[in-house]
């Protein structure tokens, strides 16, 4: 399908409040929306508001305990220090609003082929937690929905972020309809890793050439039957990221996205962006507008 043919959701519009000197870079994701629409890679007329994900969608990944506690704002201080944001009623909007733009997403991509999250890949939230930076987790929300809703049979889940996704393991990761491949940093958060599928750690300071390495073989290990892909397209691997452990250059990420793209073997592929963190943080959105330009070039 053609490229003016796809959909693509965006949470920047929900503004959340941070106190001076956070670490996490909010600002990334309004300074991707305007650089893909600048570069001419996103048409504005296909970019949509994300919706707000329901209760009953969350309810199949979450605890009703916790997404209670979040709404009604009754969860403890200790219960919400590990998602590393403090509460607000943006932060609960916005993270309704990203859950619900992943799940547009892969609606999005079942009807077209490809679509995506300028935001998303929220894979530390557990069951009954959210952790390091995630509130919910949108990959085990969209994935138990799509099953469950007889949408699709199968899910393949590749997890190219830094950080291992330690909550897509605790809530998919037995799972016999969904395979998780994660290729992360060893030592690197979370220090307590939950088993994928398919895990493959590397050591620090992998560059380029052992990363490509790496993911060319682990894609030849997987023997899967899936409907569709979700792509956690990560850019904290880059050398100059503040959180990683990688030394990835902006050409060997464009390898990695290139390499995942055409690897879906015509299937629909349905993207979040996942973390970020260079100084300077453009080097984090031009990371992340080249995935969306590599997708152009091989989906498009």
């Amino acid at each position: 399908m053609a490229w003016e043919n796809y959909s693509f959701y965006y949470t920047d519009h929900i503004e959340v409040p941070l106190p001076p000197g956070h670490r996490f870079p909010m600002m990334k994701y309004r300074m991707l929306r305007d650089k893909v629409m600048a570069d001419g890679i996103i048409h504005p007329n296909q970019l949509h508001e994300s919706p707000m994900v329901l209760d009953e969608d969350l309810l199949r990944a979450h605890e009703k305990a916790y997404v209670y506690g979040l709404k009604n704002k009754t969860l403890s201080e200790k219960e919400l220090r590990p998602i590393g944001l403090t509460w607000s009623p943006e932060l609960l909007n916005r993270s309704y609003s990203s859950a619900g733009g992943f799940v547009a997403a892969t609606e999005s991509a079942l009807r077209t082929g490809f679509s995506a999250l300028l935001a998303g890949g929220t894979h530390h939230a557990h069951a009954d937690r959210g952790e390091g930076y995630c509130v919910f987790n949108d990959f085990a929300v969209a994935a138990l929905r799509l099953i469950e809703l007889k949408k699709v049979k199968r899910i393949l889940i590749l997890d190219l972020d830094v950080h291992q996704g330690n909550g897509n393991s605790s809530i998919l990761g037995k799972r016999e309809d969904i395979f998780i491949l994660s290729i992360h940093g060893e030592k690197n958060y979370p220090f307590r890793k939950i088993p994928s599928h398919l895990d493959v750690a590397l050591p620090e300071k992998t560059n380029d050439e052992d990363y490509i390495k790496a993911l060319n073989k682990a894609l030849s290990m997987i023997h899967f039957d899936y409907d569709i892909i979700f792509y956690q397209a990560g850019v904290d691997n880059l050398k100059e990221d503040t959180l990683g452990t990688f030394e990835l250059t902006l050409e060997g990420l464009k390898e990695r996205d290139k390499i995942v793209f055409s690897y879906s073997n015509n299937k629909p592929i349905a993207m979040a962006i996942g973390g970020g963190y260079a100084s300077p943080i453009n080097l984090t959105v031009e990371a992340h507008a080249n995935t969306f330009k590599m997708a152009k070039f091989i989906l498009g």
